[in-house]
């Protein structure tokens, strides 16, 4: 293991941290030998001709600022195993904690939960698998996108209903949500160069970024959707630009929704907010 370790150390110095390193190792050593990682540590100075050209494979898309996750085509998500594929988003921790909230406040809700914008289903996912008995409902405009989160319903035996939906269309529905929960593109154009090379380069740029000058673009039209669709007292739950919590708030109180909470993350930024329909 100290070998691979320091290998690694020698490839990728200056574009990772040593911690990063450390826990790129260990998802390495596993991805290579196929098996748990404390199966393989005594092995790692071992290495055939073709994990070796694996493994250098692999350097050489870290060097080059893929993600790891898109390298693997797996990661983990609210202790469950997730595909991941470019054309879907790589879920985030923040967004963990959003499935933190719905749960805490939803976990024993038996009627029916949408999700719009779902990408790789993390969180339809996630809900499925801990609200059960609620009925779950998933929505996306990518065709591609839906592959990925029907692949990850069957692979963690999760019920999901999902749909290919536009949601600037026209709106009817027949069916009334207790929870309606998304995490939509809120990264304005203009943030661009603070983000990292990775995610600019690799990630689906449609579900990343809006324009400057409709920063709100889809937070308002989910609202709408949802004041439609919620029944009495159903709730809306937001992953949110940290720097629009304010905004959101206010646009939320303009459309009647009622007991309006905004809540930081593990990090101090203003990253969630939950909205309730009289």
């Amino acid at each position: 293991m100290r070998h691979f370790v320091d290998h690694l150390r020698r490839e990728l110095n200056g574009l990772y941290s040593n911690q990063e390193i450390i826990a790129l190792a260990r998802l390495l050593i596993e991805e290579i030998y196929n098996i748990p990682f404390g199966s393989v540590s005594d092995k790692i100075n071992n290495l055939s001709f073709s994990r070796t050209r694996k493994v250098n494979d692999i350097i050489s898309r870290l060097k080059n600022g893929e993600p790891v996750q898109y390298i693997l085509g797996r990661t983990e998500f609210y202790g469950l195993s997730f595909i991941v594929t470019p054309d879907v988003l790589i879920p985030r921790p923040e967004t963990e904690e959003l499935v933190e909230w719905v749960l805490y406040e939803n976990k024993y809700e038996t009627g029916k939960v949408l999700d719009i914008g779902t990408g790789s289903g993390c969180i339809a996912v996630a809900l499925a698998k801990k609200m059960a008995p609620a009925e779950v409902y998933a929505w996306d405009i990518s065709d591609n996108a839906l592959l990925v989160a029907v692949e990850n319903a069957r692979i963690n035996d999760a019920v999901v209903h999902f749909a290919h939906r536009d949601i600037f269309q026209p709106f009817n529905t027949d069916i009334f949500y207790n929870v309606i929960v998304s995490n939509p593109p809120y990264v304005m154009e203009s943030e661009k160069e603070e983000m990292e090379r990775s995610v600019l380069s690799f990630e689906p740029h449609k579900a990343l970024f809006v324009p400057d000058n409709k920063p709100l673009l889809f937070y308002e039209r989910i609202a709408d959707i949802a004041f439609e669709a919620l029944s009495n007292r159903g709730k809306l739950y937001f992953e949110i630009n940290r720097d629009k919590g304010a905004e959101i708030q206010s646009m939320l109180l303009d459309r009647g929704f009622v007991s309006v909470e905004l809540r930081k993350d593990i990090s101090g930024n203003w990253r969630m907010i939950r909205a309730e329909k009289p």
